[in-house]
C-alpha cells in the first residue's frame, strides 16, 4: 500500500507534534516520498527536529521546514504549491485550554480547517486526510465541538471540490499512548508523590499507539474515495488499570470528573451507525450526500440498528500486562522504569 506516498510530495500540518514526527519518520523509512514538508508554528521545535535523530540524517535531502499557521491562508498557498498529499494534524487539543480560550480554538480548529480545504482545492492537492478525535462524537466540551465541526467541513469539502481531483477524508481515534498531554507521563510523575489522582473509578478510554495511528492514516489514504470518516477497531482500558500498570503499589485518590470530561468516550454514535460500514479492522462512517452513491457501498457490513461504539461497550480490552508493555517505552524515554 505505497501508491499514495511513493513519488509524492507530502505535507504534514502540525509536523513537529507527536503524531507528525512519527508519521514523517515512518514514511521516510518505509516509503519513497519525493518530498516531505513539515508545516508548523514553532521554529524552535522545527530546529530541534531538524538537528536530532533520526531527522538529522534520515531523508534530510527530502525534508522541507515551513514556519506557518493554518490560520494564515496566504502562507498555506505558498506551502501547498506542488503538494500531492496533505495530512492535517495541527490543532489546539488541550481541553482546558480550549475552554479558557474558545475563540482561539475556533480560529485554529474550524477556520484553520476551512483554509486547508480551500487551499487544497485551489492548489490541486490529490488527497487530504484530517485527524480527528473520539471527543468529536457527541461532544460535551469545546475542543470536541470544534473537531466535530472540522470533521463536517472536511466531509463537505468533497462537495466543494466538484470536478477537481481533490478528495478529503477523516481519521477518528482515541487517546494516543505517550502523546503530548497524555495521562501516562502525568502518572509517571505523580507516582513519586505517593498518590495518583483518579477522576472516576469507572472511567474508560479508547487506547491507541502512535504506530497504530500512523498505520491507520496510511491505509486510509489508500482506501479513501473522499468523504469517509475512518474509525479503527482498537482496545479500551480502565483508568484504574492504567494507574495500576504505572504504579502498582501507589494509592489511588478519586478527585472527580473535570469539566468537559465524559465518563466514557464514543467513536460512533447510534445515529452515525445508520450509515456506517464495518470491516475487519475498522469502520467507515459514510457521508450522507447524494454524490456518495459513487462510493463503495457494497463493501463491508451494515451496522446493526442502535449500534454504538463506545469505550465501555467495547469487545476488546487491554490487560494489565498489555498496558505495561505499551507504556514501558514511554517510561524509558522519560528516564523512568516500571
Amino acid at each position: 500500500m505505497h501508491d499514495s506516498i511513493d513519488g509524492k510530495s507530502v505535507l504534514v500540518t502540525g509536523g513537529t507534534g507527536s503524531f507528525g514526527k512519527r508519521f514523517i519518520e515512518t514514511i521516510l523509512r518505509h516509503h519513497r516520498p519525493a518530498r516531505v514538508v513539515v508545516f508548523s508554528r514553532d521554529e524552535l521545535k522545527q530546529h530541534e527536529m531538524r538537528s536530532r535523530p533520526p531527522f538529522d540524517t534520515l531523508g534530510e535531502d527530502r525534508i522541507r521546514y515551513f514556519v506557518g499557521d493554518i490560520r494564515d491562508r496566504p502562507r498555506l498557498m505558498q506551502a501547498f504549491r506542488g503538494v500531492d498529499v496533505v495530512i492535517h494534524a495541527a490543532a489546539l487539543k488541550q481541553v482546558p485550554a480550549c475552554e479558557y480560550n474558545p475563540f482561539e480554538a475556533v480560529k485554529t480548529n474550524v477556520v484553520g480547517a476551512e483554509n486547508i480545504i480551500d487551499v487544497a482545492i485551489e492548489r490541486g492537492v490529490e488527497r487530504v486526510v484530517a485527524l480527528s478525535t473520539d471527543k468529536a462524537c457527541n461532544p460535551v466540551n469545546l475542543y470536541g465541538a470544534t473537531k466535530l465541526c472540522s470533521d463536517k467541513l472536511f466531509v463537505a469539502g468533497n462537495s466543494y471540490a466538484g470536478g477537481t481531483p481533490t478528495g478529503f477524508s477523516v481519521v477518528r481515534y482515541g487517546n494516543v499512548v505517550g502523546s503530548r498531554g497524555s495521562v501516562v507521563p502525568f502518572f509517571l510523575r505523580k507516582r513519586h508523590e505517593g498518590k495518583l489522582p483518579i477522576t472516576h473509578p469507572d472511567m474508560t478510554r479508547f487506547w491507541i499507539t502512535l504506530d497504530q495511528g500512523v498505520d491507520l492514516v496510511l491505509k486510509s489514504l489508500e482506501r479513501m474515495c473522499g468523504g469517509e470518516i475512518y474509525v479503527p477497531k482498537i482496545a479500551s482500558m480502565r483508568i484504574t488499570e492504567l494507574a495500576k500498570a504505572v504504579a502498582p503499589n501507589v494509592e489511588q485518590i478519586v478527585v472527580g470528573i473535570r469539566p468537559g470530561e465524559k465518563l466514557h468516550e464514543m467513536l460512533i454514535s447510534s445515529d452515525d451507525a445508520r450509515h456506517t460500514r464495518e470491516f475487519d479492522d475498522h469502520y467507515a462512517i459514510e457521508p450522507d450526500f447524494v454524490w456518495w452513491e459513487t462510493g463503495p457501498r457494497s463493501d463491508g457490513k451494515t451496522c446493526a440498528e442502535g449500534f454504538q461504539y463506545s469505550s465501555d461497550n467495547n469487545k476488546s480490552w487491554l490487560t494489565h500486562e498489555e498496558l505495561r508493555a505499551m507504556i514501558r517505552p514511554i517510561a524509558e524515554e522519560l528516564g523512568e522504569h516500571l
